[in-house]
């Protein structure tokens, strides 16, 4: 949502392809953000994004049927009505709380994957960086800072309630920051006399602050526009929540909407149909509702009886792991949980035991499951989306010498099968609601018996490691020493616990 920069700008201010970067290191940059330093021109989906994630998908839906209203507005009124109207219908009653998780837990993923690379090349080497945007700063600022290393982020400052901590819906003086606001408000920030080297924007609402800088660029929008890869960011991208994998422009946004009616009454048919059925059948029902299943390697055969059985030791993609090495294995194998509700632990069609985090008792329990067969543990206690496997959980490895590294990934088109802030009970059907899941598993060869506790004398977490990189290889994925609470505390702003995730709601 932008008007088109015209020939006047263009001779204005030069285009940032001509910006000398080999001597910016010292200087300052003032920089919008829509079109500017991201590729998109439009903050539709990230409006769009906070609605549903803070609010509901019904707050979705209404901000999706004001598209063509706001756009009009844009258009024929001025971009400040239709940012307002964005931020009235996206945040108005939701909790302040709630907005700034969603935007540090949701948002960087998708801000991430449209970071504009010639324009980003230029504000990364300057030394103070300073975003100036229409945007309000609740929404910009943790992505902004914490990867893109922004000093300073000047946007419209949002109106919350002192006493609900709830947003309004309106903004506080002076008003959506576009125009001679944004000028102003460079000029507090450098209110010491210098005013900022380089300024760059990207439409004509820019040019009143870039007009006090001591050089200003275009950034004239292009189709062969190209993001920079993640690794160039400040920060890598390992954890994010939210259920949308694609940006919900207002074409995704609808295709998205019309699908959910249809989706959810495939998701409940790929769950209830195949619930009741035998593990060795459901691999075959599986491609027939749509679902890609993917199986490598060389599953072990059962234990025979009175030997212990094999602890298959995943990665963590989704809570349907477990399931599906069982699917895969064509036999019930039981599995340990970890912080799952009651409901999840019935519905499952296989064994769920809960740990207690008691390292005795669990201990004792998993030793006592391996007595009756197979179990699955994954001994990252959490599930990761990117290509990072967290910290293995030491303990499995003490308990058996009979350990089988299962690699697995996942492909979701239209919605993340996993939550930290939502309802985890949903966590299934939204992985089932996509068009065409697919799920892979690979076995990988059993631990040799010198890589083991018992036989190798190896200690538990020298296993736990060695198992975690052995896993990575197979999935290229990179190892971090990163735990299950580092996830919480970012993304849901609690531990991960049952209890305290649910009253932080």
């Amino acid at each position: 949502m932008a008007k088109t920069t015209g020939t006047a700008a263009a001779a204005r201010f030069p285009s940032i392809e001509k910006c000398d970067t080999s001597g910016v290191n010292s200087r300052s940059i003032a920089a919008d953000l829509d079109g500017t330093l991201l590729i998109s021109r439009s903050s539709f989906p990230y409006f769009m994004l906070v609605a549903i994630e803070a609010g509901s998908l019904l707050r979705g839906l209404i901000l999706l049927l004001s598209f063509p209203l706001i756009a009009a507005a844009y258009v024929f009124v001025s971009e400040s009505l239709a940012i307002q109207m964005l931020i009235y219908i996206s945040y108005s009653g939701i909790k302040a709380r709630d907005i700034e998780l969603a935007s540090r837990a949701v948002l960087p993923r998708f801000y991430a994957n449209d970071v504009r690379s010639e324009s980003y090349e230029v504000f990364e080497k300057c030394k103070r960086r300073v975003i100036v945007t229409a945007n309000p700063t609740i929404m910009v600022e943790p992505f902004a800072r914490e990867y893109l290393g922004a000093d300073k982020v000047i946007g419209t400052e949002i109106e919350v309630d002192p006493k609900t901590k709830k947003a309004t819906g309106f903004v506080k003086k002076p008003g959506v920051l576009v125009g001679k606001w944004k000028k102003l408000a460079v000029l507090k920030e450098f209110a010491d006399g210098e005013t900022p080297d380089i300024g760059i924007g990207d439409r004509e609402s820019d040019h009143d602050f870039m007009s006090v800088c001591k050089e200003g660029y275009m950034v004239h929008p292009s189709k062969s526009a190209k993001p920079i890869p993640l690794n160039r960011l400040k920060s890598p991208l390992i954890f994010h929540d939210g259920r949308l994998v694609q940006p919900p422009t207002p074409l995704n946004a609808l295709i998205t909407y019309v699908w959910l009616p249809f989706g959810f009454l495939l998701s409940i048919i790929r769950v209830y149909f195949n619930l009741p059925l035998p593990e060795k059948i459901v691999r075959y029902t599986y491609p027939m509702l749509g679902i890609n299943l993917v199986i490598k390697g060389h599953p072990p055969p059962p234990p025979s009886r009175g030997s212990p059985g094999n602890l298959y030791v995943c990665n963590h993609r989704t809570a349907l792991d477990p399931i599906v090495i069982a699917i895969a294995l064509g036999r019930k194998v039981s599995c340990v949980t970890y912080s799952v509700s009651k409901l999840s632990r019935f519905l499952s069609p296989i064994p769920a035991v809960a740990l207690t985090r008691d390292r005795v008792a669990d201990a004792a329990m998993i030793r006592a499951l391996l007595e009756k067969g197979d179990l699955v543990v994954c001994p990252e206690g959490t599930t990761c989306r990117e290509k990072y496997l967290l910290r293995f959980s030491a303990l499995f490895a003490e308990l058996s010498d009979r350990i089988v590294p299962v690699a697995v990934n996942v492909e979701q088109g239209m919605f993340y099968g996993t939550s930290v802030r939502g309802v985890k009970f949903w966590d299934a059907y939204y992985y089932f609601m996509n068009p065409r899941p697919t799920y892979e598993v690979t076995f990988l060869e059993r631990l040799p018996e010198g890589m083991t506790c018992r036989g190798g004398g190896k200690s538990a977490v020298e296993v736990a490691n060695h198992v975690q990189r052995v896993l990575g290889g197979a999935l290229g994925f990179e190892c971090t020493q990163l735990t299950r609470k580092d996830k919480y505390m970012l993304l849901g702003g609690n531990d991960g616990m049952v209890e305290s995730m649910y009253s932080k709601k």
